[in-house]
């Protein structure tokens, strides 16, 4: 009875090896199915490379991030133990604790919300300003005027800063907040000739017919600017955002020349960041572990790397933070303003 029933089951079995053989051999005679066959094949190769290239990237973005939180939640006692590299042999916290005490890093937030918010606002208004000018207003000279403007983007920060130095410290503004707002305010902030371009550009791809349509209307050029130009400029006006926060946070040349230097009170976290080591070994014995660790901890090179990444780590997180919630509108900012590179 077995038997019976295997053989039409073994009938079967050679009758599709016999079908498979046989489409098989119909798609590699026949042109047509031949030219699919190839085409599929290759596209696999094609999505194989990719996949291999797309995990290449992340791999060389991610490496030095997993690195650098595993080295921020390596315990201060495991800095000289070779055997530790990525699982720390005991999590802690006192790279954190530690950071956060040389860094000021409550101060120093705060310090640096206040700039970067107040840099942010003024060169929006000012590079909007400028960029309207130059993409709708002809006047005698506006050419020109453009050009130093993107000349800015050229010349090395120092070229520009010592001359505003010298007639800010005659004013007697060096050493307060201010002085940055000021130099925003006026168009004269960090890369604010980038600014001006981007909103030239912006403007210049609106058609003129709104505008016309507007002064038709009875509208005077404030009003074209603030009710017609800047609702159809909401891309540029995200990206310069996003953009102008960031290179304020990140700022150290500028907040240095014009505020830290004269006023030591005053501190960001970018400012803090680089004199960090200055203050280890009070932070040490702040967060209690400076006697427990040895007076010569603070001239061992891996202790002193590990707390300038934790450091680097802190500095950064209030951006990342920052990004999770606003992710969409930068891509949607850069889609529309058209960077790209």
């Amino acid at each position: 009875m077995t038997n019976n029933l295997k053989a039409p089951l073994k009938q079967k079995m050679s009758l599709w090896l016999k079908r498979l053989r046989r489409s098989a051999a119909e798609a590699v005679s026949t042109p047509g199915k031949r030219k699919i066959l190839q085409e599929r094949i290759i596209g696999q190769v094609v999505a194989f490379l990719k996949y291999i290239l797309v995990i290449g990237l992340c791999f060389v973005i991610l490496y030095p991030i997993l690195l650098q939180l595993a080295v921020a939640f390596r315990a201060p006692s495991d800095v000289n133990n070779p055997t530790v590299l990525w699982i720390p042999g005991e999590f802690s916290l006192k790279n954190f604790e530690i950071s956060m005490i040389a860094l000021q890093y409550w101060k120093a937030l705060k310090n640096s919300i206040l700039i970067s918010l107040g840099v942010t606002v003024l060169q929006l208004i000012s590079t909007a300003l400028a960029g309207y000018a130059f993409a709708r207003l002809k006047f005698r000279g506006s050419g020109i005027l453009f050009g130093l403007a993107l000349f800015t983007i050229v010349v090395p920060q120092t070229v520009i800063s010592l001359p505003i130095l010298q007639s800010l410290t005659k004013m007697g503004m060096v050493g307060k907040p201010i002085t940055l707002f000021l130099m925003a305010g006026l168009g004269m902030g960090i890369k604010s000739g980038i600014f001006i371009y981007l909103f030239r550009q912006f403007f210049r791809g609106i058609p003129v017919e709104l505008e016309e349509a507007a002064y038709v209307d009875g509208a005077n050029v404030p009003q074209v600017f603030s009710r017609v130009m800047l609702p159809n400029a909401r891309g540029a006006i995200l990206t310069v955002a996003l953009l102008s926060f960031v290179w304020q946070w990140n700022d150290y040349y500028f907040t240095v020349l014009f505020v830290t230097r004269s006023n030591a009170d005053f501190v960001t976290l970018t400012t803090q960041q680089v004199a960090v080591l200055w203050g280890l070994q009070q932070a040490l014995t702040d967060a209690g572990v400076w006697s427990l660790m040895g007076q010569d901890i603070t001239s061992n090179p891996l202790f002193s790397s590990m707390i300038l990444n934790t450091s680097g780590i802190l500095v950064m997180l209030p951006l990342l933070v920052m990004y999770f919630f606003v992710q969409k509108l930068f891509v949607t900012g850069i889609e529309r303003s058209g960077i790209v590179g």
